[in-house]
């Protein structure tokens, strides 16, 4: 459950202060960390003190002693030399290590209740007992965001979105897959969704910097009971589905921002292929040649307006009304009539989805 560069890190750091080498074993006796350059093999001898009946022992000029785990023997300490002041180092050290354990091991409790909870695997009644159990409030105002990573185990991402949250905040964060990270965020009675889209531009920077790696961050909305917490962890799924289909410029994403490509999101694939069908005759967007498709987004992007558009593409405003006439005659559609513009609009979305979901199922 512990790392050994965490009992490593620990070890050191007493050594340090001490000047005493130390030792950590698993009950079989092999070193799992260690401040001694040439380490000496003890298997046998932490064997036999494992099966004893004794907390401590003096072994070769070395003093054993023994870390529990609810009432079995996880790791042996071994301590170099036999005076006073080298077995009370041993017994700080046993101290030291027993309470990492017993911290790391809280966490992981509430590590798998996290997961499951996301995951929709408790009954309701566990959700609340597991909550009290772990000392977890119940009816506090929370949201998940979801931080995709694009490489798989990417540890280095967890460890700083964990440095972000001081280690003793009431936030979870967690990794269900190989690619996801997920944190639950405790919010204050005042947090609305601007300070929550803030927190995630943060997320956002600090991996950027640090970790130089390109990540997606979705949130779901705001819930004020744990039991709860899954739907907004579904929501924030759905916001990282959606906001790389239709926006994919967008590295942040939130569920109540996601406007028309949420209900595009959810519509059946027939019902699409017969709306396409309908609007373009056969003929879909993505087979328009390249000019097209980069006049049409201008177009779009300067809000229909004819002068603007022209001006950015470097053409004749005439060439510009040329093109617009000629996608007229070809889709029967007018992009300076605003009703055609917005079925337009809608249809190269629905477009995407169904490419998107060609790929998915591919």
């Amino acid at each position: 459950m512990i790392s050994n560069q965490i009992l490593q890190n620990t070890i050191d750091g007493l050594k340090s202060i001490t000047k005493i080498d130390i030792n950590v074993m698993d009950i079989e006796g092999k070193v799992l960390a260690s401040t001694e350059e040439n380490k000496e093999d003890y298997n046998s001898a932490v064997v036999s003190f494992v099966a004893s009946q004794a907390e401590s022992q003096l072994v070769q000029g070395y003093h054993f002693f023994k870390i529990f785990d609810d009432l079995q023997v996880e790791f042996v300490i071994s301590v170099k030399g036999d005076g006073e002041e080298v077995y009370k180092v041993g017994k700080i050290a046993s101290f030291q290590i027993q309470n990492l354990l017993v911290a790391y091991k809280e966490r992981f409790d509430k590590d798998n209740f996290v997961k499951n909870l996301l995951l929709d695997n408790l009954l309701l009644v566990d959700i609340y007992n597991r909550s009290k159990k772990l000392h977890i409030e119940t009816e506090v105002k929370r949201v998940v965001y979801i931080v995709e990573t694009k490489l798989e185990k990417d540890n280095n991402v967890l460890e700083t979105v964990r440095s972000i949250f001081p280690a003793k905040s009431k936030d979870f964060i967690t990794a269900v897959d190989e690619r996801n990270i997920i944190l639950v965020k405790e919010l204050k009675d005042n947090d609305g969704y601007e300070e929550i889209e803030k927190t995630a531009k943060v997320i956002l920077d600090t991996l950027n910097s640090e970790v130089m790696s390109n990540v997606y961050i979705a949130f779901g909305t705001v819930v004020n009971d744990i039991k709860d917490v899954s739907r907004s962890y579904k929501e924030a799924r759905m916001a990282l589905e959606v906001g790389k289909i239709f926006y994919s410029d967008r590295y942040v994403i939130g569920y109540n921002n996601l406007g028309i490509g949420r209900l595009i999101y959810q519509l059946p694939i027939p019902l699409c292929k017969m709306f396409i069908k309908e609007i373009f005759d056969g003929k879909t967007p993505d087979q328009f040649d390249e000019e097209t498709i980069t006049t049409i987004n201008k177009f779009f992007e300067n809000s229909l307006n004819v002068s603007e558009t022209s001006r950015q593409l470097y053409i004749h405003r005439n060439t510009l009304v040329y093109r617009l006439d000629k996608l007229q005659k070809t889709t029967g559609l007018d992009l300076r009539v605003f009703e055609d513009a917005i079925t337009f609009k809608i249809a190269l979305m629905v477009v995407k989805y169904m490419n998107h979901m060609d790929y998915m199922n591919y």
